[in-house]
C-alpha cells in the first residue's frame, strides 16, 4: 500500500487528492491549518481508516520535528498548500507584506518540508515529490504582465524543483512542478476551464507514471511538458 502525503487538503485541490487517493487505496496522510475551513475533508474520517490528518501551519518550521514523529514511511509529497494572495495589485501598488507572505507559503513553506520529511521519503520506496505550481510562473508564457506576487513566487518554486531534481538524483527521487490548468475552485474562480476531478485525475496520472527522467519537469496536468 503506498503511502502518501498531501498538504493543503482542506478544500479544492488538495481535498480532491485526498478523495481520489483514498479511492487508489493508498495510506492518506493530510494537512489542513484551519478546522474552520476543514469540515469537508475532516467528515472522511468516519469512513475511512486509511486517512490520518493532521493541523498544520506549513510556515510553522518550528512545529515541523513533531509533524515528522506522526508521520511513517512516506511514497509520495504532494506540496499542494499555497497562497494566491491580494488581486488587482499591479504595477505600482505592490503590497511588500503580502509578497512575502505568498513567497513564504508558495516558495520557502515546500522546500523546508521537504528538508524535514527527507528520511520518511528515504524509507519509502516511491520517493516522487510534487511540487503544485502554475503557468503563469513560467517566463515565456508571460506575455501580459502583472500579477507580480503570485508569479513571482511561482517561478521561484520551480527554480526550488530544478535544484532538488539535481540534488536528489543520487538517492533516486523524482521531483516535479506541476500545473493543474485553470481550476473551478475558489482560487480559480467559476469562469475556469476545468473542475477539479479531471485536474487532479490528470495530476495523478503524470506522478504516479512519472519517473526519474521526469524529475526536474514542468509539466501539466496532461502531461505536456511546460516552458520555463
Amino acid at each position: 500500500m503506498k503511502t502518501v502525503l498531501i498538504t493543503g487538503a482542506n478544500r479544492g485541490i488538495g481535498l480532491e487528492f485526498v478523495k481520489q487517493c483514498l479511492k487508489s487505496q493508498f495510506r492518506v496522510f493530510a494537512t489542513y491549518r484551519d478546522a474552520k475551513s476543514a469540515d469537508t475533508l475532516i467528515k472522511l474520517l468516519d469512513k475511512e481508516d486509511r486517512l490520518t490528518l493532521i493541523q498544520f501551519d506549513v510556515t510553522n518550521y518550528k512545529a515541523l520535528p513533531d509533524l515528522v514523529k506522526q508521520l511513517p514511511a512516506i511514497d509520495i509529497l504532494i506540496n499542494n498548500a499555497g497562497y494566491f494572495g491580494p488581486k488587482g495589485y499591479g504595477f505600482g501598488n505592490t503590497d511588500e507584506e503580502e509578497w512575502r507572505q505568498v513567497l513564504e507559503i508558495n516558495t520557502i513553506a515546500p522546500l523546508k518540508l521537504i528538508e524535514a520529511v527527507y528520511p520518511n521519503l528515504m524509507a519509502g520506496s516511491g520517493r516522487k515529490i510534487a511540487c503544485l505550481s502554475s503557468k503563469v510562473g513560467s517566463m515565456k508564457e508571460n506575455t501580459s504582465g502583472g500579477g507580480y506576487i503570485y508569479r513571482s513566487s511561482k517561478a521561484a518554486l520551480n527554480s526550488v524543483v530544478k535544484s532538488l531534481s539535481n540534488d536528489l538524483s543520487n538517492d533516486d527521487f523524482t521531483v516535479l512542478a506541476l500545473h493543474p490548468g485553470w481550476v473551478k475552485t475558489d482560487m480559480g474562480g467559476p469562469n475556469a476551464l476545468i473542475d477539479v476531478e479531471e485536474s487532479v485525475a490528470g495530476l495523478m496520472s503524470v506522478i504516479l507514471d512519472s519517473d526519474i527522467a521526469q524529475s526536474g519537469k514542468f509539466l501539466n496536468f496532461d502531461g505536456n511538458e511546460l516552458p520555463w
